[in-house]
């Protein structure tokens, strides 16, 4: 059997992601959570999830890897230079947050498993 070409590899990644996406905003919905936003690219970063539960946004990161010990280890410090970069945008157009607590969440996805949601999983940098 040959192996998947490049492009079919991608997309099939890219189809991964975009379902662990949908699982995590299903995960945080049950747990009390409105999903504000998605997919929110900026500033050369992207937030796969804004949620709000109460008085606290948390900017999710969605990672979805083979195991859950994959999925949590792959938040490197650029990529959380990279979240807090689009979280300064996401802040700057909705100043009605900024008065709010802010959070790094990530949803970790594995096929198999039940998703584990970490609550302030990563140190934002909004200054």
């Amino acid at each position: 059997m040959t192996p998947p070409r490049p492009a079919t590899a991608r997309r099939r990644a890219h189809l991964f992601g975009l379902r662990a996406e949908s699982v995590a905003a299903l995960v945080l919905r049950l747990k009390g959570y409105q999903v504000i936003g998605r997919r929110f690219a900026a500033a050369g970063g992207e937030i796969d999830l804004v949620a709000r539960r109460g008085d606290t946004i948390a900017f999710v990161e969605v990672k979805a890897r083979g195991d859950l010990d994959a999925a949590a280890s792959a938040i490197v410090e650029a990529k959380r230079r990279r979240i807090s970069r689009a979280a300064r945008v996401w802040l700057a157009r909705n100043p009605w947050a900024a008065g709010l607590n802010l959070r790094g969440d990530a949803v970790f996805v594995a096929p198999g498993r039940l998703p584990r949601h970490l609550a302030a999983a990563y140190r934002l940098d909004l200054d």
